[in-house]
């Protein structure tokens, strides 16, 4: 059973990454199933850390990036989601070419949701495990 409430497109979440740090290095959504939403980000001059590897801090955006706007789409039009923590272990540096992460719920609760986000390279191998805890908020009604 799918955890999404609301209907959505890969074409709209990229629509929305306009303007924003999304769009500037590169992210893109790629891929949804009934319980996980992927993107993909390039490992390139944008991404890079002064060594010339994937920054830990892009890796971490591209975690909370997919595991923030999962959760605001596995809740209903009543309740959005904002993050409250997250955590990053970096395996395995990456030079360049694309990795990919995917976000899956580990907890779907009433005021909380955890997220895991493992991001791989082009060979599969893991190079950042992430867990997000997002608080769940009802929208105050005006």
């Amino acid at each position: 059973m799918a955890i999404w409430q609301r209907p959505f497109t890969l074409a709209l979440f990229n629509q929305t990454s306009k303007n924003t740090l999304v769009e500037h290095l590169g992210i893109k959504y790629v891929a949804f199933d009934d319980s996980s939403l992927s993107a993909t980000m390039p490992v390139d001059c944008r991404t890079h850390q002064p060594l010339g590897m994937l920054h830990g801090g892009a890796s971490v955006v591209l975690a909370e990036t997919l595991g923030s706007l999962a959760a605001n789409f596995a809740v209903t039009t009543d309740y959005y989601c904002v993050g409250l923590d997250i955590n990053a272990n970096h395996i395995r540096a990456v030079r360049s070419g694309v990795v990919t992460g995917k976000a899956t719920p580990l907890h779907l609760g009433a005021t909380t949701q955890v997220w895991q986000i493992e991001i791989r390279d082009e060979r599969q191998r893991l190079v950042c495990t992430s867990r997000l805890t997002m608080a769940v908020l009802k929208h105050k009604k005006q």
